[in-house]
């Protein structure tokens, strides 16, 4: 068996026990094996094995990478987790199942002009900018709602909210800030957790996880 195969199996197992030990939520999250910067070599054993999330930063490497291979396994889900430039959306919803990295409503309009274009509805997060970082992406906690409003009014298929807490902080308060909003706004999905704190997001309703490092191995 595969590395990478093994360490997906291990986090499907620290994911289980930590359900276990909590019956107030016990939906599955989906991993999202996050695969930017890794070649396909490293990443067909878990297509071999039957995993079908996957995780790309950018449009273009993402395009290079999968086109091919999405071809092949209609069952494969690909998911940008990185931002996405307005001039980029066309080749994105036709390449990508999930954007979890909505942050303005100049590209929530294009999205909603180009999947009526192209008959194509990919299901959305909004990325939360949960710490309110000036180097950040993603919009302000308190304008979160509104964004909301107007996402509905173009008629966009937002299923939940995403999140990137501060760097070196602990996670667990904006995940759990996260998790409250998400429940405000009445949406099923949770897009937060990565290799090094996808547990505390577990324990905050995360639905989707975003791990790479503990999958593939450090980045060079």
């Amino acid at each position: 068996m595969h590395d990478t195969v093994k360490n997906l199996l291990k986090i499907t197992e620290n994911v289980k026990a930590k359900l276990s030990t909590d019956n107030s939520f016990n939906k599955l999250p989906k991993i999202i094996a996050v695969s930017k910067t890794f070649k396909m070599d490293q990443i067909m054993p878990l297509i071999d094995y039957g995993h079908v999330d996957y995780g790309e930063n950018k449009v273009q490497e993402a395009q290079e990478k999968w086109s091919q291979i999405k071809e092949n396994n209609k069952n494969i889900k690909l998911h940008l987790i990185g931002r996405l430039q307005s001039n980029k959306v066309k080749i994105a919803i036709k390449l990508f199942d999930y954007i979890h990295s909505l942050d303005s409503k100049k590209v929530a309009a294009k999205i909603s002009f180009q999947q009526k274009t192209l008959n194509l509805r990919p299901k959305l997060f909004i990325q939360v900018n949960v710490g309110n970082e000036s180097q950040k992406s993603g919009i302000h906690v308190n304008e979160v709602p509104e964004f909301y409003d107007y996402c509905k009014k173009v008629d966009l298929d937002i299923i939940g909210l995403m999140c990137i807490p501060p760097f070196q902080e602990n996670s667990y308060k904006y995940f759990t800030e996260m998790k409250n909003l998400n429940k405000k706004l009445c949406l099923e999905e949770l897009s937060m957790g990565m290799s090094s704190d996808y547990l505390d997001a577990i324990d905050n309703n995360s639905t989707y996880i975003r791990v790479g490092s503990s999958i593939f191995g450090e980045r060079n």
